[in-house]
């Protein structure tokens, strides 16, 4: 009995209404630092205190390559009184708001397979910002979409969406599943820390989805022509945000979370050990597949930072990569988390001929580092 292949039928994208460019961004910052540095003068004289540092638009871009991000809160991000996302809480009656934006996007999705939502049979919540720990995001976006079977939720950081693709290839392989629905709603700037000057700039808000679908029941599409995945263990990339922190010394939901509650990352370290392990994953992957990486048509890599994805597309093709074979989006969306690769994907994929092969790859915290290579049927 032959395996089912699996295809990656359609992609959907769900974008919020509001942007913050780095100059607004920095106009905040400063000011917070300004008031901090003129607050705490005296200890700052004394030498007991250190002096923030401003930042600027040109700094961010440098570093990062950003020039703006979008975001389900601005006016609380750009207060410098609280730089942080506000989110009006919600009964538990309504949809929650990261269901909302994951259904957003699987809507968009839905609508460009152009089959029903019946013909689903799995859901999966692939990201790295989850709401709360239970009942699963993806069972609310199972409900709210009316789709039968199972869903589950599932946090590998950044690499989630790959992680899931892998996942409801395997689902298609096994039988388990017709059609696979993965979505990756991301709020990433609620988890940053936006009076931390080294990354206060590094991530945005968003939502993707992808239905992966067994290849005999589709028409065109994207051949998953192989998956894999791999961690290693590291703290240089942490997060220690959860409900088991949340004693005396943790402050309430309106407070000021501590800094190792919030994104942490140990950047220089991170691009050290990222970039090799993922350039040679990348290559030894597509050796496995018999296809060659220098050929390949595009590359849609995970949206972290400029430097990071520019040197990883000069080791993957063995040459400095075109603007329309190395995608970058981060520019216009930031760090999107699990999200970045599949923007990438969605918005620059269209124009690709049938046969045409090209490799969807994340990395992150963990680390974890997933590679999908595909081909247009």
């Amino acid at each position: 009995m032959t395996t089912p292949s699996a295809v990656i039928a359609a992609t959907g994208l769900f974008t919020p209404a509001d942007a913050i460019s780095n100059e607004e961004l920095v106009d905040a910052f400063n000011a917070y630092v300004e008031q901090h540095n003129h607050e705490h003068a005296e200890a700052i004289a004394a030498g007991t205190v250190t002096a923030l540092e401003p930042s600027s638009p040109a700094f961010i871009e440098k570093a990062s390559g950003i020039r703006s991000r979008f975001v389900m809160d601005k006016a609380g991000i750009l207060d410098p009184a609280r730089m942080r996302p506000h989110l009006a809480r919600r009964d538990n009656d309504q949809l929650s708001v990261l269901a909302e934006m994951a259904v957003r996007a699987a809507e968009d999705a839905i609508a460009r397979w152009g089959k029903d939502a019946a013909h689903i049979d799995a859901v999966i919540c692939a990201a790295s910002n989850m709401q709360r720990p239970y009942p699963a995001m993806a069972i609310e976006v199972q409900q709210a979409l009316g789709i039968e079977g199972f869903a589950f939720d599932m946090n590998v950081a950044c690499s989630s969406a790959t992680f899931g693709i892998k996942t409801a290839a395997d689902f298609i392989a096994s039988g388990s599943a017709r059609a696979v629905l993965v979505v990756n709603p991301e709020i990433c700037s609620a988890h940053l820390n936006f009076r931390d000057r080294d990354s206060h700039f590094i991530f945005g808000d968003v939502a993707t989805a992808i239905i992966v679908e067994r290849a005999d029941l589709c028409d065109g599409g994207w051949a998953v022509l192989g998956t894999r995945l791999k961690t290693v263990f590291s703290n240089n990339i942490r997060n220690n945000f959860g409900f088991l922190n949340r004693t005396e010394d943790q402050p309430s939901q309106e407070g000021e979370a501590g800094n190792d509650r919030l994104f942490v990352q140990l950047g220089r370290r991170v691009f050290k050990d990222v970039v090799p392990m993922v350039s040679e994953m990348i290559l030894d992957h597509a050796g496995q597949l018999g296809l060659e990486a220098a050929s390949l048509k595009r590359l849609w890599l995970h949206q972290a930072n400029i430097n990071m994805n520019e040197m990883i597309g000069r080791k993957v093709l063995g040459r400095e990569p075109g603007p329309d074979e190395n995608i970058i989006i981060l520019d216009r969306y930031a760090n999107t988390s699990s999200a970045g690769s599949i923007i990438a994907f969605h918005l620059h994929s269209d124009d690709l001929a049938p046969g045409d092969a090209g490799l969807i790859c994340s990395f992150g915290a963990g680390y974890s580092a997933g590679s999908v290579f595909v081909r247009r049927r």
